[in-house]
């Protein structure tokens, strides 16, 4: 079976003076953009069957704006790793989504998301905020992505 990974920067933040990193929140571009990659998603058949993020502000407002504009139903996961966790804790976290899920969205920040794509896909790719990169795999579980070499689909923008 093949499983799907969308692998997506939050989109562009706020950067006030004295607001500590976790609580930033999104620019009217980010607002923006996260709707539009999120109708983008639905528009090319890539609903997302789990989504999870960051407990980041940014992320956690990405997801939610995401969610809206694709038609995901389901509940958002907060992830704790996916802000400032590695590679290693992000995978652990993805080979525990059930066998009913062929494709997660996992919304988080740079530079873990471009290592994972890296260490996935064996391809360096540079995520732009709001940005999806699709790495995907011939595996029966999620648990064997990490012994299965993942293939890059796409790398998309809402920029282009």
């Amino acid at each position: 079976m093949t499983r799907q990974l969308l692998l997506m920067r939050h989109a562009k933040s706020r950067r006030d003076e004295g607001v500590a990193d976790e609580a930033r929140g999104l620019t009217k571009r980010g607002k923006d953009d996260a709707r539009a990659m999120g109708a983008w998603l639905a528009d090319g058949g890539l609903v997302p069957d789990a989504l999870l993020t960051s407990p980041a502000k940014r992320a956690r407002s990405t997801a939610r704006r995401v969610a809206e504009a694709c038609g995901y139903k389901g509940v958002v996961a907060v992830v704790p790793d996916l802000y400032m966790g590695d590679a290693d804790a992000c995978i652990a976290a993805f080979s525990q989504l059930p066998p009913s899920v062929g494709r997660a969205l996992v919304i988080g920040h740079n530079p873990l998301l471009e290592e994972l794509v890296l260490f996935l896909s064996a391809r360096s790719v540079h995520l732009p905020t709001a940005t999806v990169a699709c790495v995907s795999f011939d595996v029966a579980t999620w648990e064997g992505i990490c012994s299965s070499e993942g293939e890059l689909r796409f790398v998309k923008s809402p920029r282009g």
